[in-house]
C-alpha cells in the first residue's frame, strides 16, 4: 500500500515505537534502560542512540545510569560492542547539542530583529 508521506520509513518506525510503547508493561525508565542495551548489543549507529534521547531524558535517564547500563552488559556483549556504542551516544549527544545551540541562535536572530524593527 502506497503512503502519501514523505518520510515513510521515519513514520514507519515512529508507528513501531508507539505500538511497541503501548503493548508493553515496563515503566519509562525500565523500557528506555533495555532499549539501549539491545541498541548496544545490535552496535546500533548514532541516529538509532538519537531517537532515544528525548525518551531518556523525558524518563529522567542519567548519565550514571547509562554508565551502569554500559557495565552491566559489557561481560555479555563484549568490550568492543561498548566501547563502539560509547562514540555512538558521544555522535548522538554531539547532534542534540548542534540542534540546541542552532535553536537557540535562531531565537536569539529572531528576537534581536524584532528588538530591531520600527
Amino acid at each position: 500500500m502506497a503512503t502519501s508521506s514523505d518520510a515513510p520509513v521515519l513514520d514507519t518506525l515512529a508507528a513501531m515505537t508507539v505500538d511497541s510503547i503501548e503493548h508493553c508493561g515496563m515503566d519509562e525508565k525500565t523500557l528506555i534502560t533495555t532499549r539501549i542495551a539491545a541498541l548496544v548489543a545490535m552496535d546500533a549507529p548514532a541516529i538509532s542512540y538519537l531517537a532515544h534521547v528525548n525518551p531518556a531524558v523525558k524518563a529522567d535517564f542519567t548519565v550514571e545510569e547509562l554508565q551502569d547500563v554500559l557495565v552491566a552488559i559489557a561481560p555479555v556483549v563484549g568490550t568492543a560492542r561498548v566501547m563502539s556504542a560509547a562514540g555512538h551516544i558521544a555522535q548522538a549527544f554531539g547532534v542534540v547539542i548542534a540542534m540546541a545551540e542552532a535553536e537557540a541562535e535562531a531565537i536569539a536572530n529572531a528576537e534581536a530583529e524584532s528588538r530591531n524593527m520600527p
